[in-house]
């Protein structure tokens, strides 16, 4: 297996905290590192905010299996 493959097999997972509020989620390892230099500028800045907003309107994130193939 590449490491390109291995790092699209598992995504970081921030769900919203209210119903309203979207979840975020990001290609990751199995440990749940997330590769930045491969996201693109949008993809990075919603990162960053599901970060921020860790508690506040998202979850802490959990490690998933990845649900796009």
């Amino acid at each position: 297996m590449n490491a390109s493959h291995a790092s699209q097999a598992y995504e970081l997972r921030f769900n919203a905290l209210a119903t309203d509020r979207r979840s975020f989620s990001f290609p990751c390892d199995a440990a749940g590192h997330v590769d930045l230099d491969a996201l693109s500028q949008r993809v990075f800045n919603n990162y960053l905010y599901a970060r921020a907003m860790m508690g506040r309107e998202v979850s802490w994130p959990d490690v998933r299996p990845s649900t796009t193939h």
